[in-house]
């Protein structure tokens, strides 16, 4: 049966300073969708507000900005999919075999208070299905509970971007926190690649999480493999 995803993009669009805009790491969305679509899954977009996901300029720049994300940004069919995001009030997790928490650094703001994306989150771990996360995207794990009231990331392999990462962006005045040592704080086991804005994920059971903007590809080919090896899930 079809596999299901349901990805993740923000709805901020600055930092504090309004004068700083962020917003969606747009190649952590396609290169992580163009991996999914060749695995024959089907894909949603959902946001914590619903509706629209702005660019992250500095996205539009990067190395990272490959043929993928000019596609994307050049396919008008895929940027009103970015414009009319479900809201996590529209999602039953019932439907999906894994959700994918995209980045950039607008989603330290509202990534971790969405009480819909920790529900659905919550719900997916729970019955076996697949959580993952690419760079700043983990902020949607930082504060989502199990059943049982403990941390999902507490006693967790994982990554997401470093504090190191953020001084050498020269974002690091500009971030509202830093995520690494909250995950730290939250009882994650977290980890890093030696050199700073090479691919690295980690896969701890059913979580999978990549480092920075360079660890999209590996990080949904890891979670294809893991749903390849899940037989657990059921669709009505």
């Amino acid at each position: 049966m079809t596999k299901r995803i349901l990805n993740v993009v923000t709805n901020v669009g600055h930092y504090d300073d309004p004068s700083h805009a962020t917003g969606l790491w747009l190649s952590e969305l396609t290169h992580a969708w163009h991996v999914f679509d060749e695995a024959g899954f089907e894909q949603t977009l959902v946001s914590p507000a619903g509706g629209a996901s702005p660019l992250e300029p500095r996205s539009l720049k990067f190395p990272t900005y490959d043929k993928t994300a000019k596609a994307w940004r050049a396919d008008p069919a895929k940027m009103e999919l970015l414009a009319t995001t479900k809201s996590p009030e529209e999602i039953d997790s019932a439907d999906f075999d894994a959700i994918y928490f995209t980045g950039g650094h607008a989603v330290m703001y509202d990534f971790p208070e969405s009480e819909g994306l920790q529900r659905i989150t919550r719900e997916l771990y729970e019955r076996g299905g697949i959580v993952s996360s690419v760079c700043h995207g983990y902020c949607g794990l930082l504060d989502t509970r199990l059943s049982d009231g403990t941390y999902l990331i507490d006693g967790k392999h994982m990554t997401g971007f470093a504090w190191q990462e953020e001084v050498l962006a020269r974002v690091d005045k500009l971030v509202p926190y830093n995520a690494e040592e909250r995950a730290k704080e939250r009882g994650a086991l977290y980890e890093k690649a030696t050199l700073p804005f090479v691919s690295y994920t980690v896969t701890d059971g059913n979580l999978v999480t990549g480092q920075n903007p360079g660890s999209a590809k590996a990080t949904a080919r890891k979670v294809v493999e893991a749903l390849a090896g899940n037989t657990s899930q059921t669709h009505p």
